[in-house]
């Protein structure tokens, strides 16, 4: 298998961790500074990783 669709789909992983982990804070009522910071930097975190990686599996091409 080749190791950028295994990076690929391990940034992928990260990012839907990252974005689950955003959602939670987000459920959780506390209107804090420290909680909307925390909100912000992981849910674009995730994005960026699960942006990133869907790219990297989608442009990988199967080597056999």
């Amino acid at each position: 298998m080749n190791i950028k669709r295994i990076f690929g789909a391990l940034l992928t992983v990260l990012g839907i961790a990252g974005l689950i982990y955003a959602a939670v804070l987000f459920m959780s009522n506390s209107s804090s500074t420290h909680s909307t910071k925390g909100l912000i930097i992981y849910g674009v975190l995730g994005l960026v990783f699960f942006i990133a990686g869907i790219g990297l599996v989608r442009t990988t091409k199967d080597e056999t």
